[in-house]
């Protein structure tokens, strides 16, 4: 089924969700893989029954959970920990807000599914003068939605941890659970190369009373800084749809987050399962050598999977390429033919490089 176009308007995205349903002929279950389509599912939540089963929660909440902006009032209202958060008025306030907040600090825009592409705007970024606060102010416009200063919580060993859950028909939460981030391309501030499930009652506690509070239902995942200096978990992204890392969270009777959606918006029981302590992700093209070590919970790659091999066959020509030309570059070899866009491992997403430094 041919998607909506980039940028495509709620007219057109229904236009193509019905043609769709008319090819299909029966109730199916629509699974948003990226902000813009949970925001748009929403939305059109009323007309896209009964042709779509659809979680049942206000149409307006994917919005407000994706909006940078309006996640620092829904997590101070439901009183999980959020980095101080400011949203300048003009230039000079933003210019004055970002040494007050204290250098470097994260600039976000608070509505990025808005972003114009190839303008050089993204939608997380690390500012460390009151001068970038001000210049990239004055591009509000461009970029469709505020932009929010935000206080800057250093990385460090063990620091991010993400939550991928599913809330059913009655809240609860099921499948899916918390994750630490061991390694990120780029390193310390960017997306998950290497990830692990590991227990954590104090993450899977905050991302309970937050679904709770919120009445929301449906995937959803979270990306959380431990501050070095108090020990608390901050929320830094609320996504309302599944992440790129969400296979990690296949428990002892293979459920994970997707197939919970699938069973619950069918009618179905879902099954109970142990988590998996110790399982991995691995996106072996960021981080090929953590192919190799031991992982006591089992793996789950980004790409390769022996019932679906054509993703590995492709993207590793693709990566021998890119790391050839970079190679040519750093040995003084002239200039390196353009190296190919590599695809980002199963990101519903833009994945930002600045994401896990704010």
């Amino acid at each position: 089924h041919a998607p909506p176009p980039p940028g495509a308007s709620a007219d057109d995205v229904l236009a193509v969700l019905r043609r769709v349903a008319g090819r299909i002929a029966r109730p199916a279950v629509l699974v948003p893989m990226d902000d813009a389509s949970a925001i748009a599912a929403g939305r059109l939540r009323d007309v896209l029954a009964p042709s779509y089963l659809l979680p049942v929660m206000p149409g307006t909440l994917p919005e407000r959970v994706a909006d940078k902006a309006e996640l620092a009032a829904v997590c101070a209202a439901a009183d999980v920990p959020h980095p101080e958060t400011l949203v300048p008025d003009g230039p000079e306030r933003a210019a004055a807000d970002a040494t007050r907040l204290g250098l470097p600090v994260v600039a976000k825009w608070s509505r990025p599914w808005l972003l114009p592409a190839g303008r050089g705007l993204r939608s997380t970024v690390l500012l460390r003068s009151a001068r970038q606060a001000r210049e990239l102010y004055l591009r509000g416009a461009e970029a469709g939605s505020r932009l929010l200063l935000q206080a800057y919580l250093p990385p460090g060993p063990d620091r991010d941890w993400f939550f991928h859950g599913y809330a059913d028909h009655s809240g609860a939460v099921r499948a899916g659970g918390p994750g630490v981030k061991r390694l990120a391309r780029p390193r310390g501030a960017g997306s998950t190369a290497v990830g692990t499930w590991v227990p954590n009652p104090r993450v899977r506690a905050l991302a309970e009373r937050l679904t709770g509070e919120l009445g929301y239902r449906g995937v959803f995942d979270l990306d959380f800084r431990r501050c070095h200096a108090t020990g608390r978990y901050h929320l830094l992204d609320f996504n309302p749809r599944p992440g790129a890392q969400f296979r990690l969270f296949e428990d002892g009777a293979g459920l994970d987050v997707v197939r919970a959606l699938h069973l619950d918006l069918t009618g179905r029981p879902l099954p109970y399962g142990d988590p998996v302590a110790g399982r991995s992700f691995v996106v072996e093209n960021h981080a090929p050598f953590a192919v190799l070590r031991a992982a006591p919970g089992g793996r789950e790659l980004a790409w390769y999977a022996p019932d679906d091999r054509a993703p590995g066959r492709a993207v590793w020509p693709l990566w021998a390429r890119h790391v050839s030309g970079r190679l040519r570059e750093r040995l003084g070899g002239g200039a390196a033919a353009p190296s190919p866009v590599v695809p980002r491992a199963a990101s519903p997403s833009p994945t930002d490089d600045e994401k896990a430094s704010s």
